[in-house]
């Protein structure tokens, strides 16, 4: 029998991890602060011990009770150090947490060499993300050529009570800054951000639609990148199951991204009791999905991986990954060293505790649909050069950098109107554009040397729609073997059409020239003149 401390061993998720590795036959070390609840917890359990501990004294805790492993189920990681791994290096004890920190997990590599000396095994992130999502991601992963996106996200049933370490994990995200791998670039966005509605299916239960999820950090944004062939782009969403939950953190989250305050952390201590008073609200059903975009033998499809649990198992899910890497490591199937846990199993290594709990999986293929450029031009973009075809083959994610000339406005009425729609300034600049696609629809943001502004396409019959702010255009595609013309049909503002007489003048062109896609887009309006005039060049963002 395998003696194991569990730190945090009475919390929510403690709790369930004590009970999983007691009935895998290990005896279990329950520690935490508080001596009564951990005596409280264990009860007669033979295989359960309270132990009173505080994380200071943890070399002591090690001397003296000579645990095989010790597996930290405490948190919030985002708050914490690597001083209990060093401690188990320094004992030489193997150790396993759930940590879900993007800085605490990533960081665990720098202890390898000290554990690969000391003969220890440090694995981080045995929970829902980095080790299932790691999981499920590979699965998807196999026989494709080029990974383009991969997209994940979790909705929690609202009687999933968080505890105190979940709602300081949330508040301390609530609008700061994270990095994200996009277009082949890393770029800035913001935790709670980028809300999305997403839709939940497997096959044997009822659909989860209309859930709520926004950006949040976790350690895969930094690990899949550099793991997956084509360096896709990578988000994470999750949320909570009642809407209003999300949209009022979506709301604070502006209050920190505009610095109106430095963080949410402080009100932490108040998320756990107000969710405890809108339970009764709530069902008892958690859901996730993984979703990769890309290649296979030159068609582009999708394929995704989803879970829902019902009848209030979905807490029991960050949990799972313990047992098995547990079991690995005692087995001596795992290799000295630290490292993070997103590679440290298979979905098969799930299979058994899924069927014990009220979990249904699928998988799925789909082809893609073609580009929306290709939809709206039809046989007419394959006699585009390939050039211009590449930039316009937009699937999911894309980027493309070069180079831009930039004239300005001609008069001061017309430099008015580009600074408020926020034209880039005269000048040369390196240019940047990333590509996002979603549901027939395109994002375009340029950044021209540090300045962006963004437009949204679409279609709408025969025309390509783009929008700048309350402004839509409608242009027509003439294009050949010589390049693509943009031709503009209608405006509107808002709902409502506006006199063509009144559009601005933009007789835009794409060609490509040297093996480069080149563009020339003047801007003018009657009456005002020259907005912006920009032309330049453009290639595929190398993939690396």
């Amino acid at each position: 029998m395998s003696r194991i401390l569990l730190l945090g061993g009475y919390g929510g998720f403690g709790g369930r991890i004590a009970r999983r590795l007691a009935a895998a036959g290990h005896e279990v070390l329950v520690a935490g602060r508080s001596i009564d609840k951990a005596r409280a917890f264990c009860g007669d359990a033979p295989s359960l011990m309270p132990l009173a501990l505080d994380r200071s004294r943890i070399a002591t805790a090690l001397e003296e009770h000579r645990p095989d492993m010790v597996v930290d189920a405490s948190g919030p990681f985002q708050a914490m150090d690597h001083a209990i791994p060093k401690a188990c290096i320094a004992a030489g004890v193997h150790y396993v947490d759930i940590a879900d920190s993007r800085d605490f997990v990533c960081g665990i590599g720098a202890l390898d060499d000290a554990a690969r000396a000391a003969g220890v095994i440090l694995l981080s992130g045995a929970s829902s993300v980095p080790a299932l999502s790691g999981a499920a991601v590979r699965h998807l992963a196999q026989g494709m050529d080029r990974v383009r996106a991969v997209e994940m996200a979790i909705s929690a049933s609202n009687k999933a009570t968080a505890g105190p370490a979940v709602s300081a994990a949330i508040a301390g995200q609530v609008g700061q800054p994270l990095r994200i791998w996009r277009g082949q670039h890393w770029a800035k966005a913001f935790g709670w951000q980028e809300m999305r509605s997403v839709q939940f299916r497997c096959a044997g239960t009822e659909a989860i639609t209309g859930r709520k999820v926004a950006l949040v950090d976790v350690p895969d944004l930094a690990l899949l990148p550099e793991r997956l062939a084509g360096r896709p782009a990578v988000t994470f969403r999750a949320g909570t199951e009642l809407r209003f939950q999300n949209w009022a953190l979506w709301l604070a989250s502006w209050l920190v991204r505009w610095r109106l305050v430095a963080t949410l952390a402080p009100l932490a201590r108040f998320l756990h009791p107000f969710q405890s008073l809108t339970r009764s609200l709530g069902s008892d059903r958690s859901a996730m999905i993984v979703r990769l975009f890309g290649d296979v033998a030159g068609q582009k499809v999708e394929r995704r991986w989803t879970l829902i649990a019902d009848r209030g198992d979905g807490p029991e899910i960050p949990t799972l990954s313990v047992v098995p890497i547990v079991a690995r490591i005692l087995s001596g199937q795992e290799a000295a060293g630290a490292r993070d846990a997103a590679e440290a199993l298979t979905l098969s290594d799930y299979a058994d505790a899924f069927e014990k709990l009220a979990i249904q999986r699928d998988t799925a293929e789909l082809p893609a649909p073609p580009s929306l450029y290709d939809r709206i031009m039809g046989d007419r973009f394959g006699q585009l050069p390939p050039e211009v075809r590449a930039i316009h083959d937009v699937f999911r994610d894309g980027g493309a950098a070069g180079e831009a000339t930039v004239t300005g406005a001609s008069n001061p009425a017309a430099a008015l109107i580009a600074r408020i729609v926020g034209f880039p300034k005269a000048g040369t600049h390196r240019l940047y554009v990333h590509f996002h696609e979603a549901d027939g629809r395109e994002s375009w943001t340029r950044n021209f040397g540090g300045r962006r502004f963004q437009s949204h396409l679409s279609q709408r019959g025969r025309w390509l729609v783009e929008r700048f702010g309350p402004f839509r255009f409608a242009f027509d595609l003439p294009g050949d073997a010589q390049g693509l013309t943009m031709v503009m049909r209608r405006w509107w503002i808002g709902p409502l059409p506006l006199p063509t007489w009144l559009a601005p003048r933009s007789p835009a062109r794409e060609w490509a020239e040297g093996g480069r896609f080149h563009f020339d887009v003047p801007i003018a309006l009657p009456l005002i003149g020259r907005l912006v005039h920009y032309r330049g060049w453009l290639e595929p963002a190398t993939i690396r």
